[in-house]
């Protein structure tokens, strides 16, 4: 089985779910309030763990009853937890709302997420033991570069999540082997808009590149390689929380796996299409058989591989409606 270790954050999702999210300064009425694990380390852990990967996660909750219960959820979808410290304090929240289009708005606050600075031996011992290293930026980016570093030293693939969005030190994307940004987060590294334009300038920092694409795919970027755009499936979103985790999580299974390149961004894209259509983050979150399934199905239709003309004017006419509503 491939092995995968997760360092990143666990939070407690705080979800509010409401007809229209609120503009500042405006007070509305939701309709329901949960409760739901997540964080974007502990939702990629999940992903990966359900859909069939040996997964470990190493970061922080706080001594409180949310500690606990993010603790449990994670050993409830399969992932180890033996080196998710506990520290003094609250853990880590995420402050949620979502409206009935499966569009959602969050803060996060850091809690114990913030205390992993650093590694320990037997965080790096573990990370040398594995095929693929996952990070994300819910932590300080000192522990982020520690463990990028220690991946480096051990030659474990390494793939980063560039969020929430913020400079990154160079020696942060020497070390990284995939860079999976969404296309705002694309746009904020480069200050390039389109994201194909964007793609090329990221290959300047890092060997490969995914930009999700939302609805409509995924593009992927490699030095000297032709682009490849996969769309998604169309489904009916219910709350788009965590999807892209679960893109993330499953993509690097299944490239762990040994699968090419563009099979793997098919099969991330139904994980992420399955989750979008459940409420929460990683409650939401697909097993393989499920991924199986849909992602077949998708395959007996029109061809998986979309023209790059066409996704590229799919991305830009979804940023200019976005610009146009905001």
């Amino acid at each position: 089985m491939t092995r995968i270790v997760v360092l990143g954050s666990t939070n407690m999702d705080l979800v509010a779910y409401v007809d229209k999210a609120p503009q500042r300064g405006e007070t509305v009425n939701g309709r329901e309030f949960r409760t739901v694990p997540g964080g974007k380390g502990a939702n990629q852990a999940v992903a990966a763990a359900r859909a069939g990967g040996t997964v470990s996660m190493i970061g922080a909750v706080g001594a409180d009853a949310f500690g606990t219960r993010l603790r449990a959820a994670l050993e409830e979808s399969g992932v180890h937890t033996g080196l998710l410290r506990t520290t003094e304090g609250p853990s880590g929240t995420a402050h949620i709302v979502v409206d009935d289009e499966g569009g959602n708005a969050i803060v996060v606050i850091p809690g114990a997420n913030g205390t992993v600075t650093a590694l320990t031996p037997g965080d790096e011992a573990l990370i040398a033991l594995a095929d693929c290293l996952l990070l994300q930026l819910e932590i300080p980016v000192e522990g982020v570069l520690a463990a990028a570093e220690a991946a480096r030293r051990h030659g474990v693939r390494t793939v980063l999540t560039p969020s929430p969005a913020q400079p990154l030190p160079a020696g942060l994307l020497a070390a990284t082997d995939l860079l999976i940004p969404n296309e705002h987060e694309a746009a904020a590294l480069t200050g390039v808009g389109d994201p194909y334009q964007a793609a090329d300038a990221l290959l300047d920092q890092v060997r490969e590149v995914v930009i999700t694409l939302g609805s409509a795919g995924s593009l992927y970027a490699a030095r000297g390689a032709e682009k490849i755009t996969v769309p998604a499936p169309h489904v009916t979103a219910v709350d788009s929380t965590g999807a892209g985790d679960t893109f993330v999580g499953t993509l690097s299974l299944a490239l762990g796996e040994g699968r090419p390149m563009p099979d793997a961004l098919a099969w991330a894209s139904a994980a992420a299409a399955l989750s979008v259509q459940r409420p929460g983050a990683s409650a939401a979150m697909p097993y393989r058989t499920e991924i199986d399934e849909l992602a077949a199905q998708a395959h007996k239709g029109p061809p998986t591989h979309q023209a790059p003309d066409a996704a590229r004017r799919q991305a830009q006419a979804r940023m200019k409606q976005a610009k146009h509503l905001s």
